[in-house]
């Protein structure tokens, strides 16, 4: 078997001798987060003329941290099964998940909590961190980093790491067809299409199905304007009250969505779905969606599941290309969508 050399692990870090040297040997001039990569690298292959006083050091680089940032809190079904899959295939790598909140808005004079620059932290995996002042202090991180959806204005090449998506342009453009091919001629969107990058993915869905199909988008029926995180249910029903007349349906952006929409027009003595369907995205157990007639299955176990994997191969792979991700999921049809024909 070859001898691994100082040589080797400089190859396979992407730096210089000489800077290998200096990490072994306490040497200035090298950051703390390349010396630890340097030293997990040799550990990693087998290095044998460590000096003997970071060998305990190196043996306990196989043990990581990885950091899973948050700014909106979660405590939905969807969510926290993601997040535990993530804590859980961890768990098999022999991994900490440390939980870090960050503010949803940016202000000013605001720093990352220093847990994410001292040191001990491997890599990181965002969830609902879409503001772009936050994402920007994020990727100036010097660690690997995981991105669950970005904002809806971020391209994948503003950010410094690997980004993984809920595919949703093709998907929601043939859920909307499904609708149309059943005589729904006349519909309307609901969802922040500003928030996140995997909202207008689906708007840009819906309007392409409407398109191949040589439909018109009324946008007085469509609403896509920004969302409080507490004012849901008061932006819908001020919506559809302002409404001259409804469409015979509503694509919404998650199951959610569908949700509030559906009690609203429930509350104004409409029937789902007689008098007017419903489409949402998710397939969240939470919701009531017995009465959609079609969302989007998402598997929770295995996106959470791919997240960690993500940041484990990026973790030992720092200087592979960046990777965009798109998962995808199946269309789902909780109730037969009744057949129109009066246009």
């Amino acid at each position: 078997m070859t001898k691994v050399t100082m040589q080797d692990i400089a190859d396979a870090v992407g730096t210089s001798r000489i800077t290998v040297w200096k990490a072994f040997n306490h040497k200035s001039g090298v950051s703390e987060t390349t010396r630890l990569q340097i030293l997990r690298t040799a550990a990693d292959m087998g290095y044998q003329k460590l000096p003997s006083d970071i060998f305990e050091e190196v043996s306990s680089l196989h043990h990581k941290t990885a950091a899973l940032i948050v700014s909106r809190p979660e405590t939905s079904i969807f969510w926290t099964n993601i997040i535990h899959e993530i804590a859980k295939e961890f768990s098999r790598h022999d991994t900490d998940l440390i939980y870090t909140y960050v503010p949803h808005i940016y202000e000013d004079g605001y720093t990352l909590p220093a847990t994410l620059h001292e040191g001990g932290v491997s890599g990181c995996i965002m969830l609902n961190v879409y503001d772009r002042h936050i994402l920007r202090l994020i990727n100036r991180l010097p660690i690997p980093k995981v991105f669950l959806d970005t904002a809806a204005d971020t391209p994948p090449s503003g950010l410094q790491g690997d980004l993984i998506l809920l595919e949703g342009k093709d998907t929601l453009c043939a859920l909307t067809d499904y609708v149309i091919r059943h005589g729904y001629t006349r519909l309307g969107f609901i969802g922040d299409i500003h928030y996140a990058r995997t909202n207008a993915m689906r708007y840009h869905g819906f309007l392409e199905a409407m398109q191949e199909n040589g439909l018109t988008v009324d946008p007085g029926c469509c609403l896509c304007t920004p969302f409080g995180a507490d004012t849901y249910e008061e932006q819908i029903a001020a919506f559809l009250d302002g409404l001259s007349s409804l469409p015979q349906g509503f694509i919404c952006v998650s199951d959610y969505v569908a949700s509030v929409t559906r009690s609203c027009l429930l509350s104004r003595g409409l029937r789902i779905p007689e008098d007017i369907i419903l489409t949402g995205y998710d397939g969240s157990t939470e919701q009531n969606n017995a009465q959609l007639c079609a969302t989007v299955n998402v598997n929770t176990a295995a996106l959470g599941q791919r997240l960690a994997m993500q940041l484990l191969y990026r973790i030992e792979n720092p200087h592979a290309s960046r990777e965009t991700v798109f998962i995808e999921s199946p269309i789902v049809y909780p109730t037969p969508c009744p057949s129109r024909t009066d246009g």
